[in-house]
């Protein structure tokens, strides 16, 4: 089973909102011949489109070789939110690491916020960062865990941008009687994704890298220098940079026993007046719920309401993912029962078992970064330059996060279709207790 075509059409974008609406680049040519270069990079999501541009912008000469279309994974069919801290809450990276460890944690996670909304600024990057993330839970006993929290973070870290939020308060920002309190992070926030990874793309190229499209990588050999092999390519790199995700397949096994793909599904409505998008979300904040199986929402620039969420049994997208999808809009939002869905889709994210993300040394000069389990906006497009500062041997960014246990799925690859198949009944019927 190939996660790369098993649900989408080799060289194209999935039918999402994004895609229809992008400023999509001419096609790169696939990799061929023999090849050299100082760093090849697999993977043309936000990982790998971040390592080749950072690594170019210190001088190495990279390429970079994406299986189908730059941002066409997870990267660039995301919800676009752009979250604040460590997909794990600080007291629960506190216990497991330690203080210390915990803090450099948080820097590095408010570093990504900071990086995308600085890389969202070139004028090749035709993606408006918007402001503000609010953490809704819809249970009324995990309201005083959130106030909890927020007073954490503010106490503890010297944190500013987050504020509780009451019954009251979340019912004024999110019309829905399904949330019973929460908190906002006022410096996170969301944008569009694909637009986002072509703009990458462009800042990539114009600093210099040879990107490859539908140059699958059947083979790595890890040796010095590297050996990567395409179906028509062969390349030598000094290093690689492994930014693969959910998409990964068996290229390096110990990897794939780590980081496990599942599927999430987002639907776009039809556009809807300004004035009844201020009466669902004020102003133009993104969503994310206490589920575990999350609903996640926002507001696009020309006024959709943006809807993921649901829960998958398999690798299979299904049949109709806008009435799947629909369901859980409707029970947030009953009062969007005369909207039209104009666009529905689905893609492949790459999980860890304890939801951060998986870094590892492969070898002396071959890194992999991935499973980054829904919060990668940020985090992957940060992973990309601490892989560049780490070849230029500045590792410390690098080693922070690889110090953080990521322990393997039971059974490995072999198992991970029939554990995401109990998982997801067991997680679906918890968030319904």
């Amino acid at each position: 089973m190939d996660l790369l075509t098993i649900n989408d059409r080799p060289g194209q974008y999935p039918p999402s909102y994004y895609a229809a609406n992008a400023e999509h680049l001419k096609p790169f040519p696939e990799a061929a011949g023999t090849l050299d270069c100082d760093v090849c990079v697999i993977g043309g999501g936000f990982t790998g489109l971040s390592a080749a541009l950072h690594l170019a912008q210190r001088g190495y000469d990279v390429i970079l070789l994406e299986a189908q279309r730059v941002g066409f994974g997870a990267s660039g069919r995301n919800g676009g939110q752009v979250g604040q801290g460590q997909r794990l809450e600080q007291e629960e990276l506190e216990k497991i690491v330690g203080h210390e460890h915990a803090r450099a944690l948080w820097q590095i996670a408010r570093q990504s916020v900071d990086l995308v909304r600085e890389l969202s600024a070139s004028d090749l990057v035709h993606a408006d960062f918007h402001s503000g993330i609010i953490h809704a839970d819809h249970r009324e006993r995990f309201v005083r865990h959130s106030h909890d929290h927020a007073r954490h973070l503010r106490e503890t870290y010297g944190y500013e941008g987050i504020r509780a939020l009451d019954r009251d308060e979340i019912r004024y920002m999110v019309a829905s009687d399904a949330y019973h309190g929460g908190c906002i992070y006022e410096d996170a926030g969301h944008i569009d994704p694909l637009q986002f990874a072509l703009g990458l793309a462009r800042m990539a190229v114009a600093a210099g890298v040879r990107i490859f499209e539908g140059s699958k990588v059947h083979a790595l050999t890890e040796t010095d220098p590297a050996q990567v092999r395409t179906e028509k390519a062969e390349i030598t790199a000094r290093f690689v940079v492994m930014g693969c995700n959910g998409y990964l397949g068996r290229l390096n096994e110990r990897v794939a026993a780590r980081v496990m793909p599942i599927n999430n599904y987002i639907v776009a409505t039809e556009p809807l007046s300004p004035d009844r998008q201020e009466s669902l979300i004020r102003e133009n904040r993104a969503v994310a719920d206490s589920k575990f199986v999350i609903n996640y929402f926002r507001f696009s620039d020309d006024h959709r309401l943006l809807f993921g969420g649901t829960e998958s049994y398999g690798y299979r997208f299904p049949a109709d993912i806008a009435t799947k999808v629909r369901r859980p809009m409707l029970e947030i939002f009953p009062q969007l029962a005369d909207v039209r869905i104009d666009h529905a889709w689905g893609g492949t994210l790459g999980i860890t078992m304890n939801r951060m993300p998986h870094y590892e040394r492969l070898a002396g000069n071959i890194l992999s970064l991935s499973g980054f389990s829904g919060h990668g906006v940020a985090l992957a497009t940060l992973s990309g330059q601490i892989a560049a500062e780490t070849i230029a041997g500045q590792a410390e960014r690098f080693d922070v996060m690889a110090n953080v246990p990521t322990t393997p799925f039971p059974g490995g690859p072999a198992l991970r279709t029939p554990l995401l198949i109990l998982a997801m009944l067991w997680f679906s019927l918890r968030d319904k207790l």
